[in-house]
């Protein structure tokens, strides 16, 4: 009997399989029916999210974060330039985005996902029009030497809201920054302490003497949407998103002003009260991640 009973069990596991693949959207709309997913989770639900500091050792600044099996790796560098006319006591970030063919089946060898410069330009705009870096802060000597903090986000496991990971990413790695030390070498140039040290020319008293943390106001979170028929799906999987192409994101910092809000296009429209719900599922996300973000930081202290 229980023999009989496993194998009608695995029988029936067989089909549901073979229907999802053959029929991925009616398979997905009789779960919204019961106002539930496939991995169980209620429409307005993100999926379990965590964040770990201190990544990548020879980074200034680095972080690790997953939303669900979406995991994202950030690291920062930072190097002396000199600044702009325009911006002559400001320094700059330069952000790139990566998504290397272990990602995803999708993404092959040779050949850069579509989807990767878009997701740069996105993180610039938000992390730019959001204030969280005051740029003057990486001034080092007026119209001379700045920091260019360089940071590179690589997609490890690309299963849907990549900007949401990607940007999570980014705020940790910068929440986890250490501005190096700089001192002024024989040259009359602003160089790293240790780099001073090494180039065999003596470096006069540190500019700055210690590594110091970067001062981060108004940070930016944001949480993506589905909009199909009438449901609103939070933090959708690469499946989801595949079968209901109607995306909707939306920014807010931690004291839930809107930063942005971005629609590539999709069969729904999005109406006021649509977008409302969404921005309120936002709000409740931005504490989620805000907690799971402090938390690293408090264990990073404690460490």
């Amino acid at each position: 009997m229980g023999s009989s009973g496993a194998s009608g069990d695995l029988e029936g596991e067989m089909e549901v399989d073979a229907f999802r693949r053959l029929f991925p959207l009616r398979f997905h709309e009789r779960h919204l029916l019961e106002s539930i997913r496939p991995d169980a989770r209620p429409l307005g639900r993100a999926r379990e999210s965590t964040v770990a500091l201190g990544a990548v050792s020879s980074a200034d600044g680095s972080a690790l974060a997953k939303i669900g099996h979406t995991t994202m790796l950030a690291a920062i560098k930072m190097e002396v330039m000199t600044p702009s006319s325009e911006s002559p006591d400001e320094g700059c970030v330069a952000i790139d985005f990566h998504m290397p063919p272990i990602c995803s089946p999708f993404v092959r060898p040779g050949r850069p996902a579509e989807v990767a410069p878009v997701i740069a330009k996105q993180l610039s705009d938000v992390i730019s029009s959001s204030g969280m870096i005051n740029l003057k802060e990486l001034s080092l000597t007026t119209g001379k030497a700045a920091w260019m903090a360089y940071l590179d986000i690589y997609c490890l496991d690309a299963d849907g809201a990549l900007f949401d990971a990607a940007l999570l990413s980014a705020v940790a790695a910068f929440s986890h920054l250490q501005i190096p030390a700089v001192s002024i070498n024989e040259d009359g140039r602003v160089v790293t302490v240790s780099r001073a040290d090494g180039d065999g020319k003596q470096a006069k008293d540190p500019v700055i003497k210690e590594k110091r943390k970067l001062t981060l106001s108004c940070v930016p979170f944001s949480l993506t949407c589905i909009l199909h028929q009438k449901y609103i799906l939070a933090d959708p999987t690469a499946e989801e998103e595949s079968v209901m192409e109607t995306l909707v994101t939306v920014v807010l910092d931690s004291s839930s002003r809107l930063v942005s809000l971005y629609k590539p296009g999709g069969p729904v429209l999005a109406y006021t009260s649509a977008v409302q719900d969404c921005i309120a599922l936002t709000r409740h996300r931005v504490k989620e991640l805000q907690k799971i973000l402090n938390e690293a930081v408090s264990d990073m202290e404690v460490d």
